[in-house]
Protein backbone atom coordinates (compact mmCIF):
# COMPACT_ATOMS: atom_id res chain seq x y z
CA UNK A 1 0.00 0.00 0.00
CA UNK A 2 1.04 3.56 -1.21
CA UNK A 3 1.07 6.00 1.86
CA UNK A 4 1.11 10.05 0.89
CA UNK A 5 1.45 12.43 2.76
CA UNK A 6 0.48 16.17 2.40
CA UNK A 7 1.55 19.41 4.01
CA UNK A 8 -0.64 22.84 3.97
CA UNK A 9 -2.41 25.61 6.61
CA UNK A 10 -5.79 24.65 4.72
CA UNK A 11 -7.43 28.33 6.20
CA UNK A 12 -10.41 29.43 4.21
CA UNK A 13 -10.95 25.59 2.50
CA UNK A 14 -11.44 26.43 -1.17
CA UNK A 15 -11.49 24.66 -4.59
CA UNK A 16 -7.48 24.99 -4.84
CA UNK A 17 -7.07 23.03 -1.36
CA UNK A 18 -9.96 20.30 -2.86
CA UNK A 19 -7.37 19.74 -6.21
CA UNK A 20 -4.37 19.70 -4.12
CA UNK A 21 -5.73 17.06 -1.97
CA UNK A 22 -7.39 15.35 -4.72
CA UNK A 23 -4.40 15.46 -6.92
CA UNK A 24 -2.04 13.38 -3.23
CA UNK A 25 -4.89 11.08 -2.99
CA UNK A 26 -4.27 10.01 -6.61
CA UNK A 27 -0.73 9.01 -6.26
CA UNK A 28 -1.31 6.88 -3.28
CA UNK A 29 -3.69 4.43 -1.69
CA UNK A 30 -3.89 6.17 1.60
CA UNK A 31 -3.87 10.31 2.12
CA UNK A 32 -3.24 11.95 5.26
CA UNK A 33 -3.05 15.16 5.78
CA UNK A 34 -1.09 17.16 8.00
CA UNK A 35 -2.72 20.69 9.03
CA UNK A 36 -0.47 23.16 10.24
CA UNK A 37 -0.17 24.14 13.57
CA UNK A 38 -1.47 27.79 14.62
CA UNK A 39 2.06 28.95 15.98
CA UNK A 40 3.60 27.52 12.97
CA UNK A 41 1.43 29.33 10.41
CA UNK A 42 2.18 32.55 12.44
CA UNK A 43 6.11 31.92 12.05
CA UNK A 44 6.05 30.84 8.81
CA UNK A 45 3.96 33.48 6.83
CA UNK A 46 4.02 36.15 9.90
CA UNK A 47 0.18 36.21 11.01
CA UNK A 48 -2.28 33.90 12.28
CA UNK A 49 -4.58 32.20 10.59
CA UNK A 50 -7.92 33.19 10.08
CA UNK A 51 -9.59 29.68 11.36
CA UNK A 52 -7.62 27.83 14.12
CA UNK A 53 -6.17 24.89 14.27
CA UNK A 54 -8.92 22.65 15.27
CA UNK A 55 -11.52 23.98 12.98
CA UNK A 56 -8.85 23.35 10.36
CA UNK A 57 -8.50 20.19 10.95
CA UNK A 58 -12.14 19.33 11.54
CA UNK A 59 -12.50 20.78 7.93
CA UNK A 60 -10.08 18.77 6.19
CA UNK A 61 -11.34 15.90 7.85
CA UNK A 62 -14.53 15.63 6.39
CA UNK A 63 -13.07 15.69 3.23
CA UNK A 64 -14.20 12.42 1.69
CA UNK A 65 -11.04 11.49 0.05
CA UNK A 66 -8.74 11.86 3.35
CA UNK A 67 -7.99 9.09 4.92
CA UNK A 68 -6.58 10.39 8.03
CA UNK A 69 -6.03 14.30 9.10
CA UNK A 70 -3.41 15.49 12.35
CA UNK A 71 -1.95 18.31 13.04
CA UNK A 72 1.45 19.00 12.78
CA UNK A 73 4.24 18.28 15.16
CA UNK A 74 4.85 20.79 17.76
CA UNK A 75 7.71 22.49 19.32
CA UNK A 76 11.10 22.58 17.21
CA UNK A 77 10.74 19.29 15.78
CA UNK A 78 8.05 19.81 12.58
CA UNK A 79 9.72 16.98 10.32
CA UNK A 80 9.20 14.52 13.38
CA UNK A 81 5.38 13.96 11.77
CA UNK A 82 7.40 12.72 8.46
CA UNK A 83 9.23 9.83 10.37
CA UNK A 84 6.00 8.98 12.48
CA UNK A 85 3.78 8.55 8.84
CA UNK A 86 6.52 6.93 7.45
CA UNK A 87 5.06 8.46 4.11
CA UNK A 88 6.48 7.18 0.38
CA UNK A 89 5.23 10.40 -1.15
CA UNK A 90 5.51 13.64 0.21
CA UNK A 91 2.75 16.07 -1.52
CA UNK A 92 3.83 19.92 -1.20
CA UNK A 93 1.46 22.71 -2.62
CA UNK A 94 3.05 25.26 -5.67
CA UNK A 95 3.89 27.97 -2.86
CA UNK A 96 5.28 25.58 -0.60
CA UNK A 97 9.17 26.46 -0.91
CA UNK A 98 10.63 26.48 2.53
CA UNK A 99 9.02 23.11 3.34
CA UNK A 100 11.03 21.43 0.29
CA UNK A 101 14.44 22.37 1.80
CA UNK A 102 13.81 21.28 5.56
CA UNK A 103 12.89 18.06 3.99
CA UNK A 104 15.67 17.33 1.52
CA UNK A 105 18.20 18.60 4.86
CA UNK A 106 16.56 16.36 7.26
CA UNK A 107 15.90 13.64 5.27
CA UNK A 108 19.23 12.98 3.34
CA UNK A 109 18.20 9.63 1.99
CA UNK A 110 15.28 10.24 1.16
CA UNK A 111 13.12 7.26 1.88
CA UNK A 112 10.05 8.66 -0.20
CA UNK A 113 9.95 10.93 -3.27
CA UNK A 114 8.70 14.88 -3.09
CA UNK A 115 5.87 15.79 -5.48
CA UNK A 116 4.80 19.36 -5.96
CA UNK A 117 1.44 19.63 -6.81
CA UNK A 118 0.73 22.75 -9.40
CA UNK A 119 -2.10 25.22 -8.48
CA UNK A 120 -5.43 25.46 -9.27
CA UNK A 121 -6.56 29.12 -10.92
CA UNK A 122 -4.12 30.41 -8.12
CA UNK A 123 -5.14 33.85 -9.16
CA UNK A 124 -8.92 32.96 -7.78
CA UNK A 125 -8.55 30.11 -5.09
CA UNK A 126 -6.02 31.21 -2.74
CA UNK A 127 -6.22 31.65 0.71
CA UNK A 128 -4.56 35.04 1.27
CA UNK A 129 -7.14 36.53 -1.74
CA UNK A 130 -9.89 35.22 -0.03
CA UNK A 131 -8.89 36.77 3.20
CA UNK A 132 -8.71 40.03 1.63
CA UNK A 133 -12.04 39.92 0.10
CA UNK A 134 -13.63 39.05 3.31
CA UNK A 135 -12.78 42.01 5.05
Amino acid sequence: MKKVIAFGTFDIFHKGHEYFLQEAKRLGDKLVVVVARDKTVEEVKGEKPHNDEEKRLSVVQKEEYVDKAVLGSEGEDKMKVVEDENPDIVCIGYDQNSFTEHLHKRFRENKFKIVKIGPFQPEKYKSSILKKNKV
